[in-house]
């Protein structure tokens, strides 16, 4: 079970306020930070169920809400200003004195991506990476993945349209959710229910966060 559960701070960045709500391990020995998407916010059931499950091994989870979800907007901005906001904030994270492992999902993912080794982060968990727009696979975003020069796990449903697994450059660490979209949804019908969905999720990270 996770020790203060749910502790907020705001943080002040160049963007706005940012806030970060703390799943504090006893003992902890990482602290895992994690994005959200450009369509919502840190209620993601992928992002909760991580807050949920890894405490409990010894991983502190802090999910990071970007300034303008703080401020009720409903469009994300430009790249450059969420890893601006991201950059400021990412000293709150360090101050348990803990490594910090930069993740996210989605829109999250490419931000922990291209900021993750110039902060010093230890690895990058990209969760529903955006490997292209639906469709448009010509329009890759591959360069973040194998740009980060820091060890990535990505975990993706398998039939999430912003990219299959099986779409991934050859040497990339990718867990598949079986059935799995965009969200980690998955189909009424599949032989997976999404309580098995989210525990695909929370036993790879914790399995790869013991290794890494």
């Amino acid at each position: 079970m996770s020790e203060t559960a749910g502790t907020a701070e705001t943080v002040s960045t160049p963007a706005g306020t940012a806030r970060i709500t703390w799943h504090r391990a006893k003992n902890a020995h990482t602290v895992l930070a994690l994005g959200h998407g450009a369509g919502g916010g840190i209620e993601a059931r992928d992002l909760r169920a991580l807050a949920a499950a890894l405490p409990a091994s010894g991983v502190s989870v802090a999910l990071v809400e970007q300034p303008w979800r703080v401020a009720g907007k409903k469009v994300a901005p430009a790249p450059a200003t969420l890893d601006a906001a991201w950059t400021a904030l990412w000293p709150a994270l360090e101050r348990p004195g803990l490594p910090v492992v930069a993740g996210g999902r989605s829109a999250g993912a490419r931000v922990a991506c291209r900021t993750g080794r110039e902060l010093g982060a230890r690895a990058v968990l990209a969760l529903s990476f955006p490997l292209h727009p639906p469709g448009k696979p010509e329009k890759s975003r591959a360069g973040e993945l194998t740009g980060t020069g820091l060890p990535v796990l990505v975990v993706q449903g398998g039939r999430d349209p912003f990219g299959r697994p099986g779409e991934f450059p050859e040497g990339t660490r990718v867990v598949e959710v079986p059935y799995g979209d965009h969200g980690f949804a998955v189909p009424k019908k599949a032989d997976l229910s999404e309580e098995q969905a989210m525990d695909v999720i929370a036993a790879s990270v914790t399995d790869w966060l013991g290794r890494e």
